[in-house]
């Protein structure tokens, strides 16, 4: 296929180089001018979409998302998808999807899991929204980027599956760090409390695959003194995602909107920005009943 990439950057570039080297001939643009391997470089993102079979998108967020699709579009040939990875609002990725439609395009919204060390593997999970026809046509590029893709259904479902993971994510880790920080006061040693929960009804991926406490468990961030595999900001930004999604559709989520608040005053007002998600976990420790 003839594939433009618009966004190289940590995710991008490595997604696109995969996709290169899988002998498919792609196009890159980025605003920053980052190139990837085995990437020609546009000079600007029409150029890049001009004949491009699938044009793919990873943006930081849904405003921008909007500005890039209001430029691109009008530029796409006709029957050309539209992919977007971003993580975005839910609304962004339906009104995308609406201003595709509108130009005879496909469009797809596909989040993706598994971080920069599955864009590079090429081992990412595509949770997907938009038409049938249009997933058929990304399949083969979600096969090299990827081991999954799951159509979740229509036009914005692959973002709700996306925020409402992260908020599941968000929630457990956050409940993960508070009991690790009190099984320290109680006295019980972490490697005991990791042998009972990991294989009791407290299991969970943020115990038994992604455990906070070093020394404990599978090699996670917190062997490597929290630097992130998934960033405390990043955190954030799906969680806020996922309360924006909830405020429209008039969901009660109390549990996503503590967890929300707690990762906001970690990032924002202690020292959580740079450090990964897990280090919850030293926060919870430092802190008393009433701090």
């Amino acid at each position: 296929m003839q594939i433009a990439f618009i966004g190289l950057g940590n995710m991008g570039a490595p997604m696109a180089a995969n996709l290169a080297a899988a002998g498919h001939s792609v196009t890159g643009f980025d605003v920053a001018g980052t190139t990837a391997t085995g990437v020609t470089n546009a000079a600007t993102a029409v150029e890049a979409v001009t004949g491009a079979d699938v044009v793919i998108t990873m943006l930081p967020n849904g405003d921008i998302l909007r500005a890039v699709a209001a430029d691109i579009v009008p530029h796409m040939k006709p029957g050309a998808v539209l992919l977007d990875c971003s993580t975005v609002d839910v609304s962004s990725a339906r009104a995308v999807a609406e201003l595709c439609a509108a130009a005879g395009l496909g469009a797809l919204d596909a989040p993706v899991s598994g971080g920069i060390g599955g864009a590079s593997a090429g081992t990412l999970t595509f949770m997907v929204g938009g038409s049938d026809d249009a997933f058929t046509i990304a399949q083969p590029l979600f096969d090299i980027m990827g081991q999954k893709a799951v159509h979740c259904g229509a036009s914005g479902n692959g973002q709700a599956a996306k925020i409402c993971n992260n908020m599941i994510l968000g929630v457990t880790m956050i409940a993960t760090c508070e009991a690790f920080a009190l099984a320290d006061k109680l006295g019980l040693a972490r490697d005991k409390m990791f042998d009972v929960v990991s294989t009791s009804s407290g299991y969970s991926w943020s115990m038994n695959a992604y455990c906070p406490a070093p020394g404990v468990g599978p090699t996670s961030p917190a062997d490597n003194d929290y630097k992130p595999g998934f960033a405390a900001e990043l955190m954030l930004k799906d969680l806020r995602l996922s309360q924006q999604a909830a405020e429209a559709a008039h969901a009660d989520t109390p549990m996503g909107q503590a967890a929300t608040e707690l990762y906001r005053s970690f990032v924002e007002d202690e020292d959580g920005r740079g450090r990964d998600f897990s280090a919850m976990l030293p926060r919870f420790e430092a802190r008393t009943r009433g701090d």
